[in-house]
């Protein structure tokens, strides 16, 4: 197995990469690109099928795009995954390592996502089979997810297997709803139509959002907007908080809408080890919420706090790290890009009588400067959680600066952590490194790395 989860065959010289096949699958292959060293094929015809190959559970399994890995048993999933890890740590951090502990899988490998989002077309992504029969649909209408290479195409989803069966209940009951009063859904090239995207989050708790967002221009479509609301309620009563947002623009993006709430509260709560976050509908809260926890008890961990320790987290995001560990710590100070994820970090810490933390936002490496530190304090702890590009040069300039006793890191990207390790390695020591799965049948794995400083 290799980047992003494809396999690997070798022809020659040549190093050729292939999706949704296993390790020990013997094939005939159809090369798709060629470079000098590499191509990329798919498999056409499976002669031998791998002693390790399961059997996938999802009857949209090889069109979707998502979970690539369901042909493989979670056990021999998660040692890839530590092979992943092992593999960009050594090659690309090139630093001296101690053991790697082994992985953290997830105990839940279906259903295990808090959220879903599914996107409404009128140009409904035909599969081979369907293309085969060479018949007219009369419905072209779809809701579901994009098809990976065609951006204006959507694949009907009858059965998601990522999210509790609700999900799959809402969007079905949405889509029958729709077909039989003629709703329009959009049309991804040309921004026409009504029906845009659908946003479902659970909670641990057991709350329920929905997000319903739709292109209205006519007192007639809100008119008519609203009865589809108010059959989603009626229908489904567990809905604690039922959201709808008006989009009229050219891109999906609702960071910049208002939201309005049609029924219920205009958030859910998540609940971990006592502490209460609130999720309003543009919150980012870790998509896998059991997960999450063994995720932030390793960071905890790592971070070795007594209670005297000035804490700064970065990238904190609506603040889960931070509150999770400020019982733990004199002071946390946490930073962040998104005012609004920074607003709902100030909430969370109030609502659980957190008084220790300290939230700013701001670009990281305008905003994490010599001076800020001057201002707030030298850290004993620093703990990172940056986006899947890794950290910019100048925080990580400032880092060594600020000579923390310890670093805990916290990544979705390997690669890019152990290239930023590298870059650490002068004044740091790498000292634990455990891998967590958050995301089963999918090539990503998440990485928590302890730092301490060199004497």
């Amino acid at each position: 197995m290799a980047a992003e989860g494809k396999a690997i065959a070798r022809v020659d010289d040549m190093v050729v990469f292939v999706p949704y096949v296993a390790p020990g699958d013997v094939v005939d292959l159809q090369v798709k690109r060629k470079k000098h060293h590499y191509a990329e094929a798919e498999a056409v015809k499976f002669h031998t099928y791998s002693p390790l190959r399961a059997v996938p559970f999802c009857q949209h399994y090889g069109v979707c795009g998502g979970c690539k890995w369901q042909i493989l048993p979670y056990e021999e999933q998660i040692k890839y995954k530590q092979k992943q890890v092992t593999d960009n740590l050594t090659r690309i951090g090139k630093i001296e390592l101690p053991d790697i502990s082994p992985i953290l899988g997830s105990k839940k490998t279906q259903c295990y996502r808090n959220k879903l989002e599914y996107t409404f077309s009128n140009k409904r992504w035909l599969t081979a089979e369907e293309v085969k029969q060479e018949v007219t649909y009369e419905q072209m209408n779809a809701v579901g997810f994009h098809i990976p290479t065609a951006f204006d195409k959507v694949l009907a989803i009858e059965k998601c297997w990522l999210q509790d069966d609700i999900s799959n209940r809402i969007r079905n009951a949405i889509r029958d709803y729709a077909y039989a009063h003629d709703y329009s859904f959009q049309n991804l090239r040309t921004h026409e139509g009504m029906l845009r995207n659908l946003i479902v989050r659970t909670s641990t708790t057991g709350e329920l959002m929905v997000i319903l967002v739709c292109k209205i221009e006519t007192e007639e479509q809100m008119e008519r907007y609203r009865e589809l609301l108010q059959y989603v309620a009626e229908t489904f009563p567990e809905i604690t908080s039922l959201l709808y947002i008006i989009n009229n623009k050219v891109n999906d993006t609702i960071t910049d809408l208002e939201v309005h709430t049609f029924r219920g509260n205009d958030h859910i709560y998540e609940e971990m080890e006592g502490l209460r976050f609130k999720v309003g509908p543009k919150s980012f809260y870790q998509t896998n919420s059991e997960q999450a926890y063994e995720l932030y008890k390793v960071a905890r961990h790592f971070a070795g706090l007594t209670g005297n320790e000035l804490v700064y987290d970065l990238y904190t995001g609506t603040g889960t790290i931070a509150n999770f560990v400020a019982r733990q710590a004199r002071q946390v100070v946490g930073i962040e890009y998104v005012p609004e994820a920074i607003e709902d970090a100030k909430v969370n810490s109030a609502i659980n009588g957190i008084t220790n933390t300290l939230f700013y936002a701001g670009d990281m490496k305008d905003l994490l400067t010599d001076e800020f530190i001057q201002e707030h304090g030298r850290p004993d702890v620093i703990i990172t959680d940056p986006p899947r590009a890794g950290m910019h040069q100048d925080v990580v300039d400032v880092i060594l600066r600020a000579e923390p006793q310890r670093i805990v890191y916290v990544s979705c990207n390997p690669a890019t952590q152990a290239r930023d390790l590298q870059l650490l390695d002068p004044k740091y020591r790498v000292t634990a490194v455990q891998p967590v799965d958050m995301f089963p049948h999918t090539h990503h794995v998440e990485n928590v790395v302890r730092l301490e400083r060199r004497s």
